[in-house]
C-alpha cells in the first residue's frame, strides 16, 4: 500500500511562488513514475509535471519555465516549485505515483492515469 500526502498549498498573489511537497509512505521504492496533477471544479484533471525514476522531468506547456518538479529519494518526498504564478494556476493540486516506468510523461499519464493518488492541496492565485 502507498500513501501520498500533499502540503504547501495556499493563497498567493499573481507573480508569487509556492512550493508543494508530497510525502510518500508504504511501498515507495517501486514507484518509478511520480507527478503532479491539478483540477478545477467542473473540469477534467490536468497533468502538470511528471518525473521518472531516472530523474527525467516532463511538463505541461502551460507551466514550462515556471514550475520545477524534483524528488528526494532518501526522504521519499516529491516537490513542485511554482514560480511566477498566474490566476489560471488556481486549482486543487494532486500528487500521484505509479510503478510503471514506461511513458512517464505528462501527456501519457494525463490520458492513462496513475495508480496512487493523494488527497490534494488547494492553490489559489489572486490577480
Amino acid at each position: 500500500q502507498v500513501q501520498l500526502v500533499e502540503s504547501g498549498g495556499g493563497s498567493v498573489q499573481a507573480g508569487g511562488s509556492l512550493r508543494l511537497s508530497c510525502a510518500g509512505s508504504g511501498y515507495t521504492s517501486g514507484l518509478d513514475c511520480m507527478g503532479w496533477f491539478r483540477q478545477v471544479p467542473g473540469q477534467g484533471r490536468e497533468g502538470v509535471a511528471t518525473i521518472d525514476t531516472h530523474g527525467s522531468p516532463s511538463y505541461a506547456d502551460s507551466v514550462k519555465g515556471r514550475f520545477t518538479i524534483s524528488k528526494d529519494n532518501v526522504n521519499n518526498t516529491l516537490y513542485l516549485q511554482m514560480n511566477n504564478l498566474k490566476a489560471e494556476d488556481t486549482a486543487m493540486y494532486y500528487c500521484a505515483a505509479d510503478p510503471g516506468l514506461e511513458f512517464c510523461t505528462v501527456v501519457v499519464r494525463t490520458a492513462y492515469g496513475m495508480a496512487f493518488w493523494g488527497e490534494g492541496t488547494l492553490v489559489t492565485i489572486s490577480s
